[in-house]
């Protein structure tokens, strides 16, 4: 340490100066009264406003930061069903559901009308899932049930598929007689319903057009069986 001399304030000609041994103070040891209190704050402690903002930083500036905000205000806490459990990754499941239905409907011959009603729906709500990622909006396009609601309808389409196919009710005889059983018994609201997609306007032209050739008036072709 080096020693310097102070003088008195009052140290002018006719008065003595008075030595003393003070320690040289360094830029490192200057007591804590010497610093600014703001500058101590901040190379001491981080407030509770200042780690806030910090994360909210952090947060909004990341690559997914704006995405997992968004997500966490469309988590779904229940169904309001009971015994039907919310499904978190709900659009995955129906996009999985819905790509593998239009896989396995392929072995229903392509001219009957269940594959092609099939195709149809799935199609439409398979467009909506790649569109929206929000489970809220899909329900409200698809407009037939929560999402939960439209797993389990995929669900029972793919075991319905499989049914028919070992059915093949494609190959009954022209003679068969079956028994057609009509239920009145209204549905139940939190049921599912198809709900089909409106007809193309070209569909009502050619119809119109088929009904008015008279080349085609009569008896109906007989359908050719591959």
């Amino acid at each position: 340490m080096a020693n310097i001399a102070t003088c008195s304030p009052r140290a002018q000609p006719g008065y003595s100066a008075t030595l003393t041994n003070t320690p040289q103070l360094s830029s490192i040891q200057q007591p804590s009264s010497l610093v600014p209190a703001h500058q101590q704050r901040d190379a001491t402690t981080t407030t509770a406003s200042d780690d806030g903002e910090m994360f909210l930083r952090r947060i909004l500036t990341g690559g997914g930061g704006l995405a997992a905000l968004r997500a966490a205000r469309a988590v779904k806490e229940t169904t309001g069903i009971v015994g039907l459990e919310v499904a978190p990754n709900a659009r995955e499941v129906l996009i999985g559901l819905y790509t593998r239905t239009l896989k396995e409907i392929e072995a229903v011959p392509k001219d009957e009308g269940y594959r092609k009603a099939v195709e149809s729906f799935t199609n439409h709500r398979l467009q909506i899932c790649q569109e929206e990622d929000d489970w809220k909006r899909i329900e409200d396009r698809i407009g037939c049930g929560q999402v939960e609601e439209l797993i389990e309808e995929a669900e029972d389409e793919l075991k319905l598929i499989a049914k028919m196919i070992e059915w093949d009710p494609w190959g009954v005889p022209d003679d068969y007689e079956c028994e057609v059983i009509e239920d009145d018994t209204p549905i139940p609201k939190h049921v599912p319903q198809h709900r089909p997609v409106a007809l193309p306007e070209e569909f009502f032209k050619t119809l119109d057009a088929v009904k008015s050739d008279p080349a085609l008036q009569g008896d109906a072709p007989p359908q050719v069986k591959a």
